[in-house]
């Protein structure tokens, strides 16, 4: 065989195979475009049910080990209502994370990661595997199927802002919170013995750092629980995780970490107003105004000091979880005012930016994400938020005569409503995708009230959000790992140090130029341009 001859047949093989490729290629592509046409097909964009020929979809989700999500009676209602269908996976909470990052490894990811949260499901991982075609982005798809979402977003921009990645799309959607205490609680309040303000004659809570330091000297040496005994203990809590942004921002920072400033951001630990806070607090341990065990002891211990009727100014998300008393005795503590100083002459605190994100998201493994997007829809609505927190009527609650919510007494196998609430729906104990919103017609309790005043009063009027929520490049979440893990570790011992005085504050220039030389200037350069970014779009 010549060469001539042998290079025309390899030519007409070699065409032949491209041929059949592109032909391959144009089927699978005809038959997703059909798939996707079909899926939409099926879909009703208004009123229920959702889809006309009933569809199982997979999902996964953190359990909190309350019920089997399948025997929940908000979720059989809703499968019924919308013609959707689920197997669910729920491993334990404790577990969620190494299940759902082996379910990305593996490619066997479910059709719907739900309720996961951003500790979980981080913002680094929305980005990756957005941009990997896993996630499928959300932005077309609530245009045209998620009519209460799309509101949602036209009236809160800054929502929007908060949950579009870098390139642009969104891969998963918010928790939002409106309307009451806990959408503006960036952490759980502070809170001062009512019992022993009264024994004292205390009339006006403390305003500045200096009346507050004054009156945790009264808790120690005037016997306010009346024992007779020195067993007072003026500040308590563990590893400061709860008191110590109260306190931070009475010396003008607003986070333990990054926060931002007119446009500009820092880190919060290596400034002056920091080492004030130190000093303060250094002042505090050795003078037995704080808890000795504050750094050695457990939650449970806290609270065991606390129902003993030692403790003075406490932090809880109620008072009454640590002091054991009820409801109506609560009312009687009154909630931390926040704290002026030289360094802070006008009161401030953290707010939360009402938006908790990682909540729900759709996979490319998922062959109705239009039907999928209209089923998570439902909850952004007043109605929809209503059923997901409360179940269906008939199961904890009815409607009155008058069209109020009339709630059932709790069965006696149930420690509480809220256990009861966590068999019923999986709106308990995890983050999950709704807009949280006050329920009409249900009764407000005079603590609820209680609880809401105060935070009109103390929190509300003084809270700013320590940094907005923006996503990085994966480069830059990358170089951020690197350099995070060693400076928070060393950050958290230090201050346990200087606050106890195993490391005098005379160590303080020593402090800041070990992290400045564990590369704390890139650090804050990656979070000023990913805010400059978040600010501009």
């Amino acid at each position: 065989m010549t060469k001539k001859v042998y290079y025309l047949l390899f030519s007409l093989v070699l065409c032949s195979v491209l041929a059949a490729c592109n032909s391959n290629t144009s089927s699978e592509s005809d038959q997703q475009e059909s798939g996707s046409s079909e899926s939409a097909a099926n879909v009703n964009k208004e009123g229920f049910p959702i889809v006309d020929e009933e569809i199982t979809l997979s999902m996964i989700a953190p359990g909190t080990g309350m019920e089997d999500w399948d025997k929940m009676e908000t979720l059989q209602e809703y499968s019924e209502m919308t013609n959707i269908h689920f197997n669910y996976d729920t491993p334990p909470m404790a577990d969620f994370q190494t299940k759902l990052n082996l379910a990305f490894a593996s490619g066997d990811i479910a059709d719907i990661i739900f309720a996961a949260g951003s500790t979980d499901f981080t913002p680094g991982m929305e980005v990756d595997y957005g941009q990997q075609g896993v996630l499928v982005p959300l932005e077309d798809l609530i245009a045209e199927y998620a009519p209460n979402i799309q509101k949602m977003l036209d009236d809160n921009p800054d929502i929007a802002k908060s949950i579009t990645t870098v390139d642009g799309h969104i891969y998963s959607l918010p928790r939002v919170s409106q309307g009451d205490f806990g959408a503006v609680w960036y952490r759980g309040p502070m809170w001062y013995n009512g019992k022993w303000l009264d024994e004292l004659g205390v009339e006006e809570l403390p305003k500045t750092i200096d009346e507050f330091y004054d009156l945790l000297v009264r808790f120690r040496d005037e016997d306010p629980n009346g024992n007779g005994e020195a067993d007072e203990i003026p500040l308590i809590d563990v590893q400061m995780n709860s008191t110590r942004l109260w306190l931070l921002a009475a010396f003008g920072l607003k986070e333990w970490g990054i926060d931002e400033v007119d446009g500009e951001v820092r880190y919060t630990p290596i400034t002056e107003n920091y080492k004030e806070y130190l000093t303060f607090m250094n002042k505090l341990y050795d003078e037995k105004l704080l808890d000795q065990e504050t750094f050695a002891q457990s939650d449970e211990q806290k609270k065991a000091k606390g129902q003993d009727n030692r403790v003075g100014v406490f932090p809880d998300y109620f008072s009454y979880f640590t002091t054991g008393e009820t409801e109506e005795e609560a009312m009687n503590n009154p909630m931390f005012h926040p704290l002026t100083s030289e360094w802070s002459e006008e009161p401030v605190l953290p707010l939360n930016p009402g938006i908790s994100r990682a909540t729900f998201s759709i996979t490319n493994n998922n062959e109705h994400p239009e039907a999928s997007i209209r089923w998570i829809d439902y909850f952004y609505s007043e109605e929809g938020h209503q059923f997901l927190n409360m179940g269906p009527e008939g199961v904890m609650w009815e409607y009155g005569d008058n069209g109020e919510i009339i709630e059932f007494d709790t069965p006696s196998e149930f420690d509480s409503s809220e256990d009861w609430r966590g068999t019923i729906t999986p709106d308990y104990g995890i983050s999950t995708p709704t807009l949280s919103q006050p329920i009409e017609g249900k009764e407000v309790t005079e603590f609820t009230e209680f609880v809401q005043e105060e935070t009109d009063e103390k929190y509300t009027p003084y809270g700013e959000v320590p940094f907005p929520l923006v996503y990085l490049t994966q480069e830059e979440q990358e170089e951020l790992n690197a350099i995070a893990v060693d400076l928070q570790s060393y950050v958290e011992q230090a201050e346990a140090k200087f606050i106890t005085g195993v490391e005098p504050m005379s160590n303080w220039d020593a402090y800041v130029t070990t992290i400045e030389n564990m590369n704390v200037e890139r650090y804050i350069e990656i979070y000023q341009a990913a805010y400059d970014r978040w600010a501009e779009s």
